[in-house]
């Protein structure tokens, strides 16, 4: 492995962000995910209950950075549900917060459902959602669209949508993150030609000066299949050639990646798929 890739993995912050970190390197990872409290519920932890030093000392010992934080499930900034809305901007303003407190690299969020209603009928709420977020937190922050597997009327499944967020938003601290099983699960194949192609689409819609991180997941399900269901690399329907391939593309060889496999034991990203994920990089 590259000594300037960083690959990294979604783990577990119990007894604590440092408690993360040295799982990381357990595994053998040099980058990190964490939730900033339970993904399924609103309720957060206080930033006050967070020790930085700590965790900057673990991260400067175990040579583990950066740290993105991934915002929990329930957001939805396109719901026609006020509450939902305007409970989904109070947590992601939290998580923006946290980001911060730890000196992360972004808060990644998986925008909602415009719950078969259109993109078109949910991108200025939206639009207009994220821009209040971002004046209303600190500006070391940053915020990280991901790609959705376009189903339920996901935002985001398209890569156009997040184009368009990107451009109508124009803030620099608002960037993307692209999900391979998430791609594919949406149609498109990571390399070759046209428009579905991942990574021809992200060259035609300018989307790759503004790519933060990699989530590098295989999919259970075959291309197409509108279903988020992560495999273990390697083991699932992604050719393990054009993701090789795709890692390795100049454009995107300096990006941090992050798996969210289910691990060998079904328990979460472990040791093998950070070495097989190592095998793919140069």
């Amino acid at each position: 492995m590259s000594n300037s890739r960083r690959i990294g993995a979604h783990l577990s912050t119990s007894g604590g962000v440092d408690k993360a970190v040295v799982r990381a390197k357990k595994i053998g990872a040099n980058s990190l995910q964490v939730f900033s409290g339970s993904p399924r519920m609103w309720r957060r932890t206080s930033l006050d209950k967070i020790d930085v030093i700590t965790v900057k000392q673990a991260q400067e010992k175990l040579d583990v950075t950066p740290i993105f934080t991934h915002a929990l499930y329930l957001i939805n900034l396109a719901s026609d549900n006020p509450e939902l809305v305007e409970k989904s901007v109070t947590a992601l303003k939290h998580d923006l917060n946290f980001d911060t407190h730890i000196g992360g690299a972004g808060v990644i969020v998986h925008l909602g459902s415009h719950q078969g209603r259109g993109f078109a009928a949910a991108q200025k709420q939206v639009a207009q959602q994220l821009k209040a977020i971002l004046t209303d937190t600190s500006e070391d922050s940053h915020l990280l669209v991901e790609n959705a597997a376009a189903h339920n009327g996901k935002v985001g499944g398209r890569l156009e949508e997040v184009a368009w967020l990107l451009k109508e938003v124009g803030s620099p601290r608002l960037g993307w993150c692209f999900d391979t099983c998430h791609g594919f699960a949406a149609g498109y194949t990571l390399i070759g030609e046209g428009e579905d192609s991942a990574l021809a689409m992200m060259e035609k819609l300018e989307l790759i000066s503004s790519l933060r991180c990699l989530h590098v997941n295989d999919s259970k399900d075959p291309l197409g299949s509108g279903r988020d269901r992560h495999a273990n690399i390697g083991d699932g329907q992604i050719p393990t050639a054009d993701l090789k391939e795709f890692l390795n593309d100049p454009r995107l060889a300096k990006l941090p990646i992050i798996t969210e496999a289910p691990g060998l034991d079904g328990t979460g990203p472990d040791e093998a798929n950070i070495r097989r994920l190592k095998s793919l990089v140069k």
